[in-house]
């Protein structure tokens, strides 16, 4: 799967669970996003993050 930088919107709509559920699961995985240099306040996610968080909750981003 080729994955492209994403908002987290885009991220949350192609998992099929609202803003507020995905700001849960952020918040969960705040060190390791921390570490690829993520803020909370970031809306555009780059390549490695949109990776990660898609194969951890298992989210197909391709359309």
């Amino acid at each position: 799967m080729a994955y492209k930088s994403m908002y987290k919107n885009e991220i949350a709509r192609a998992a099929g669970v609202s803003r507020a559920v995905f700001r849960v699961w952020l918040k969960a995985d705040k060190q390791a996003l921390e570490a690829m240099g993520i803020t909370p306040r970031q809306q555009l996610l780059p390549l490695v993050a949109v990776r990660y968080l898609c194969e951890k909750y298992v989210i197909d981003v391709s359309q």
